[in-house]
């Protein structure tokens, strides 16, 4: 029997891409899958809930829609920096943190969180101090408070998953403490729906060098699988770690085999 029958998860995003065929697996496998999503899923999950993740209030509304305690929290739910700059900000960074530290209370002994970020956030290092400066804001609120009053270099999707990776190691002890896991996967390029989208903000030379490189670029079930691992037992001892799904392109430039990226 797999170890995820009758066991309970929450999957943000579960309509689409990555969200979808972590949901899909998941049921196969016998869970029972709560979906938090904008749209309706098509995979056939235990229980829906319309939520716009870029609302506080609507984050709350739909948590109050969800009865007793779960297994997981798999935040898989992004969208794409063609999406201006503070809608990126609120789904891809505030709504991540609002809906974790949310479930501290809600997951079962031995629980655990998963993130979905991205290889985009590989910036993280030279703008820690102001990742830190927005990490210690404590609502929604403030942190878009912050982001407005903040703005930042470069593409806002690169700097919502800097943010999202860092926070993710920052709350590995702190989770720790309370008997959970919290993780993060980091894609590169995947064939989604909204590819389309991070060919115009990451630039259509990038994305097709990437492609020709690895030969294609990753496909939901890739990144899935990974989501899973983090989410079960055999990642019992893996806590506050990113772990990167791209097919080899991320360790390549940074031991300078091939060169940085521009976006």
């Amino acid at each position: 029997m797999s170890e995820f029958a009758g066991k309970r998860y929450v999957v943000t995003g579960a309509a689409s891409g990555i969200g979808h065929s972590v949901a899909e697996k998941l049921l196969a496998a016998g869970a029972q899958v709560y979906s938090l999503d904008r749209n309706t899923p098509s995979a056939a999950v235990t229980s829906h809930v319309q939520v716009d993740l870029a609302s506080p209030i609507s984050i709350d509304a739909a948590l109050d829609q969800l009865d007793g305690q779960f297994d997981a929290l798999l935040n898989v739910a992004g969208i794409p920096g063609t999406a201006p700059a503070e809608l990126v900000f609120a789904v891809n960074s505030l709504a991540v943190r609002r809906l974790t530290e949310a479930f501290l209370e809600r997951l079962n002994p031995g629980g655990n969180i998963v993130v979905v970020s991205s290889t985009a956030g590989f910036g993280w290092p030279q703008r820690l101090d102001g990742i830190r400066e927005f990490l210690a804001t404590t609502t929604f609120d403030d942190g878009a408070r912050w982001f407005n009053e903040n703005p930042q270099e470069g593409n806002a999707y690169n700097f919502s998953k800097e943010v999202t990776t860092v926070y993710v190691m920052a709350m590995g002890l702190a989770v720790h403490e309370l008997g959970f896991r919290i993780n993060a996967v980091l894609p590169g390029p995947v064939q989604t729906p909204i590819l389309a989208d991070f060919r115009e903000s990451m630039g259509h030379d990038t994305m097709d060098a990437l492609e020709t490189m690895l030969g294609r670029h990753a496909m939901p079930e890739d990144v899935a699988d990974v989501v899973l691992f983090l989410a079960s037992d055999a990642a019992r001892w893996v806590n506050g770690e990113t772990v990167t799904v791209d097919g080899g392109i991320g360790g390549a430039v940074l031991s300078g085999t091939v060169p940085m990226p521009e976006f």
